[in-house]
């Protein structure tokens, strides 16, 4: 099969702290004041990802897994992941900050859900003025000194705030406390893994009148209590070539903010590659097809591509690969 850069319908999500930037900023066809996510690509069940482009428009990328999985993903990742899709593509709007919250390792989902664990990182694309991230606290803590905070409601004392704009990007490893703040859009590339740990949620109700579920006692042997400065991503912007951000045994991204056309050999890569548009737009191609992406919006180039062609006068992308 000749697999051509791939779009997908995106996958929108009602957040009790959601706003409308998805439509306003990046143009996403929300029908609510309250969207907080769009799931661009998804293999989660119940929410898996469906082709808009081409000829294969319909199809869900499962079925393209099931179907075609080394000519999509790539002989090394099928042989780590099997017909898996291993990461989670998402943007983010948080009109209200959201709950805070941890994820744990893979060792521990595994044995308490038969999941992955959930390492993700943020590249923030828009922040309102004062607009915050919780990342980690902000001193050495034991378990005793945070079962205490939760207990008498004062966790707030205990975390890292990191004021935010447009172009900072966060690596979030498991176990690391962790919120948007009110005011962030950014773009999420994680684990596949919708296991999750709310530890505080501002005591906000939802619609019917109800706190939201807390997972403290679940928290306790997940969490890293440690004070680390390991979260700020730097990285070259060095125009018109291809920056490392972030390399983890769960993926690899890498931003090109470019003025020009760019062809990359991709030939020996054996994986997919991801491009999720962050600025501009730019028209990607393979051998076998093109696609045109614009701010907001994300494309899927199948493992089997010898070269990547980027057409653009101005785009800025965030490549991510296993």
């Amino acid at each position: 099969m000749n697999l051509y850069p791939l779009k997908f319908n995106p996958i929108l999500k009602e957040r009790l702290w959601g706003g409308t930037k998805l439509k306003d900023v990046l143009g996403k066809p929300i029908e609510n004041d309250i969207t907080g996510e769009s799931w661009e690509l998804s293999a989660v069940e119940g929410d898996v990802s469906v082709v808009s482009n081409g000829d294969l428009s319909g199809t869900s990328l499962q079925e393209l897994i099931n179907k075609y999985p080394e000519e999509l993903l790539g002989k090394s990742v099928v042989e780590r992941f099997g017909k898996e899709f291993p990461i989670l593509i998402k943007f983010i709007d948080a009109k209200q900050d959201l709950s805070i919250q941890l994820h744990p390792n893979d060792e521990l989902a595994k044995k308490r859900h038969n999941s992955f664990g959930k390492t993700e990182m943020w590249y923030v694309m828009d922040a309102d003025k004062g607009a915050e991230l919780i990342v980690g606290f902000n001193k050495d803590v034991t378990k005793e000194e945070y079962a205490k905070s939760i207990a008498e409601d004062t966790l707030l004392d205990l975390l890292n705030y990191e004021s935010v704009k447009e172009g900072d990007t966060f690596f979030i490893n498991t176990g690391k406390m962790h919120a948007i703040g009110a005011g962030v859009l950014l773009a999420e590339i994680q684990q596949t893994s919708d296991i999750t740990y709310r530890v505080f949620d501002f005591n906000r109700k939802d619609k019917n009148g109800n706190l939201r579920e807390l997972h403290t006692d679940l928290a306790l042997d997940a969490l890293d209590y440690t004070k680390k400065a390991d979260f700020k991503v730097k990285y070259s912007d060095k125009k018109d070539s291809v920056n490392n951000m972030v390399s983890c045994p769960y993926f690899n991204t890498n931003i090109l903010e470019l003025t020009k056309d760019l062809e990359l050999d991709v030939e020996k890569r054996d994986s997919f590659t991801i491009y999720m548009c962050v600025g501009g737009k730019a028209t990607i191609s393979n051998e076998f097809g093109s696609v045109t992406i614009k701010k907001g919006e994300t494309t899927l180039v199948p493992a089997q591509s010898k070269k990547i062609n980027i057409i653009t006068t101005s785009a800025k992308l965030l490549e991510v690969t296993i």
